[in-house]
């Protein structure tokens, strides 16, 4: 992972989820001016932007949301009907939430949309630890696009992945360790405000927070926060 310059500015790429939320107050701790940028590209549901509009509100970020729809598909965050937990229709080594060339896109998106601004660090919570198998999410891939951008932006394009060595667990134990940014608890924005749940659900609060244990996001954010609070992380 890169090192952050002193006094430096960042974008952050931000869904709302538990993920990118955790990095929008590591880079509101790393950097003096902090911006995020949300996408909606046809998914299920529009409640996590909801949510990172809110979170952005409480954190003083400002947050805008640029549409991407109809620029991507084949995935059941795209197309409704299809089971999210089924393999993928075109590589059933893939989980059927995979978004082909999302995050290349986003990337890309979020480097021309920073470089207008005068800011040529990224954050973004891409992981390969402990996540949904997606290909874009490994360092590899990140390492990539990092050299890839800075040739076409002619700049010294820098894409921050704080989570992407940590287990969910971990990410939660950052969290916690966090403590209070910006005036706010990070733990508890993190566990009652972002929303990871695929199916948008947010009619019971539970302990690692908002969704149903239906599909594979939140089961993974469910067996993270179980596996911080035995570890005494949270």
């Amino acid at each position: 992972m890169p090192t952050e310059p002193h006094n430096a500015s960042a974008l952050v790429l931000f869904s709302g989820g538990q993920d990118s939320t955790t990095c929008l107050f590591w880079a509101l701790q790393r950097f003096d001016d902090v911006h995020a940028l949300g996408f909606t590209y046809g998914q299920k549901h529009a409640i996590e932007t909801e949510q990172a509009r809110k979170i952005a509100g409480k954190a003083g970020v400002p947050y805008n949301c640029v549409d991407l729809t109809g620029a991507l598909e084949g995935s059941a965050l795209t197309e409704h009907d299809k089971d999210m937990n089924a393999p993928h229709a075109r590589n059933e080594d893939l989980p059927a939430s995979f978004v082909p060339g999302r995050n290349a896109l986003f990337l890309s998106t979020a480097a021309a949309y920073a470089y207008n601004r005068g800011t040529t660090n990224l954050v973004g919570g891409m992981c390969q630890t402990d996540y949904s198998g997606y290909p874009d999410c490994r360092r590899t891939f990140i390492s990539s696009m990092q050299a890839s951008l800075s040739l076409a932006m002619d700049a010294d394009v820098q894409i921050h992945t704080p989570l992407m060595d940590l287990t969910k667990a971990e990410t939660w134990k950052l969290a916690a360790d966090l403590g209070t940014v910006s005036g706010c608890d990070v733990l508890e924005v993190v566990r009652v405000m972002s929303h990871t749940d695929y199916n948008g659900d947010r009619s019971q609060l539970n302990e690692w927070g908002y969704g149903q244990l239906d599909n594979p996001a939140s089961k993974l954010r469910a067996k993270g926060y179980k596996e911080a609070k035995e570890n005494g992380w949270v």
